[in-house]
């Protein structure tokens, strides 16, 4: 990326500086191709996980990208395969990201506070952003999340402006640059352009506070508005354009419906955070006589391509509507306890229909292993009870209904026609070792960590060997200079 400011870089951004040599293909598989080529590849795995059970010795056919075909009770690798050792799984959805967020790791660890105290921090880091240095810390973020497994993440953007809010000549010039991040790093992203247009609610219900300077560059003034420039985004293979409700407090309930006919023209989908706070709940019940779920169904927004963000503290009404209508849940555990937000309902939503996705939403941790189990154990602190969901449920949340919830509804499995999309657990780490192999789906969730994946496949592409990332040279170096150069 270019540096500047206001205007949107006038060049693409360049390949890395420094690439993996190639290595041979029965020791590691397909480079990424600049080119975008498609790959033809056979993968040999010594463990798979098929959605039931695992399976050993499994050879993967890949043909354009494509798994093309899958073959089983296959001892050795057939000549010329690329070797996957350890537990294979289809690729991780992060199904909720604000990439930015990445700059407070830590940093917001200092005294005490509460979700509020925490926007506040994230705010200034906020402003200091420009689209050269979100693409910087973007690609480095995005690069972790190809570590630890995650083939695709939904990425929800609300930070759309110049400070002040003045566009840029670009208008896009932030999203592209999270587009180019993705692609950069080798994941997929489905880019949730989000309206945020207030500040949170008036004294009457038609009367919603106008943004704060730090809120100026979130907004598009009005849902039309938002809709205009929204459109002017174009999606692709690797990167698809789906759209956001921030929340109720920060989209007027007489533009709601704008932003769900935006996403219902496209068939994309549609996300929103939801009842993640209980005084945004009071202060919607106060201004519209009705909780945060039943207005957004008031005014079309749930679906089945919809997912709530959250959806923490809800009334049995309103766990009622979000299954009734399909409507999906993405629970983001370990920024729910890190932000002290609460412990959501989710065995009560899946019961009533929702379909259950995972995110890492402001990054205290990029792990969607550690998300799933944080799920599983959350209830059991809750109820005192154990054993609310498998481990196939689980892998299932972080990665079929994931990418289901991301507008991918092909991928998350290990079957011909789905994309080619896989992350390999080592089995013999000193967290994973011991456990019998056909265990090893339960090793994953319950005692692997992002630091135990090994190899990442996206497309047939061979983008994380051996725990190396082919495009990033230098993970830990990217995040830490685009980190510090947001707090100098």
């Amino acid at each position: 990326m270019t540096t500047e400011s206001t205007t949107q870089p006038t060049t693409e951004p360049g390949p890395p500086s420094t690439t993996e040599p190639a290595a041979p293909q029965s020791a590691a598989g397909p480079a990424p191709d600049p080119t975008g080529r498609p790959v033809t590849a056979t993968y040999w795995l010594s463990h798979a996980w098929l959605g039931t059970h695992v399976e050993p010795g499994v050879v993967l056919e890949v043909s354009d990208g494509l798994i093309a075909g899958v073959r089983t009770g296959v001892d050795s690798p057939p000549p010329g395969a690329t070797v996957l050792r350890g537990l294979t799984l289809p690729g991780l959805a992060n199904t909720h990201s604000h990439a930015f967020h990445r700059a407070l790791r830590s940093t917001v660890q200092v005294g005490s506070g509460t979700f509020w105290t925490w926007r506040e921090t994230m705010y200034q880091v906020a402003a200091r952003l420009t689209p050269d240095t979100y693409y910087e810390l973007a690609r480095a973020v995005y690069a972790e999340m190809a570590l630890a497994g995650i083939t695709a993440v939904g990425e929800f953007h609300y930070l759309h402006h110049a400070p002040g809010g003045t566009p840029y000549s670009d208008p896009n010039a932030m999203g592209v640059a999270l587009i180019e991040a993705a692609r950069e790093a080798g994941i997929r992203i489905t880019l949730l352009d989000t309206a945020y247009l207030a500040a949170g609610f008036g004294r009457r219900p038609s009367q919603y506070l106008k943004p704060d300077r730090h809120q100026l560059r979130f907004s598009d003034t009005t849902a039309d508005a938002w809709a205009e420039r929204a459109s002017l985004l174009k999606g692709d293979e690797h990167a698809l354009i789906g759209a956001a409700v921030h929340s109720v407090r920060a989209v007027p309930a007489d533009q709601l419906a704008t932003v769900a006919a935006w996403a219902q023209e496209r068939r994309a989908p549609l996300h929103v955070h939801l009842s993640e706070q209980t005084a945004e709940n009071d202060a919607c019940l106060a201004a519209h006589g009705r909780t945060p779920t039943r207005l957004l169904a008031d005014h079309g927004v749930l679906g089945p391509r919809t997912t709530g963000v959250h959806n923490t503290h809800l009334t049995d009404e309103d766990i009622a509507l979000i299954g009734s209508t399909a409507t999906g849940t993405c629970m983001c555990p370990t920024t729910e306890r890190d932000l002290a937000d609460g412990i959501g309902p989710a065995v009560a939503l899946q019961r009533a229909g929702s379909p259950l996705s995972l995110g890492s939403d402001s990054h205290a941790v990029i792990d969607l292993f550690e998300e799933a189990r944080a799920m599983e154990l959350n209830e059991r602190l809750r109820t005192r009870t154990r054993g609310h969901w498998t481990a196939a449920a689980l892998l299932r949340a972080a990665s079929a209904d994931g990418h289901a919830a991301l507008g991918r509804p092909e991928a998350g499995i290990l079957e011909p026609g789905a994309p080619a999309d896989l992350a390999t657990v080592a089995l013999d780490s000193v967290r994973t070792a011991g456990p019998v192999p056909r265990l090893a789906a339960e090793t994953a969730v319950f005692a692997a960590s992002a630091a135990d994946v090994r190899h990442t496949v996206v497309a047939g592409r061979h983008i994380v060997r051996d725990g190396h990332h082919a495009l990033v040279d230098d993970v830990p170096g990217a995040l830490a200079k685009a980190v510090a150069a947001l707090h100098h």
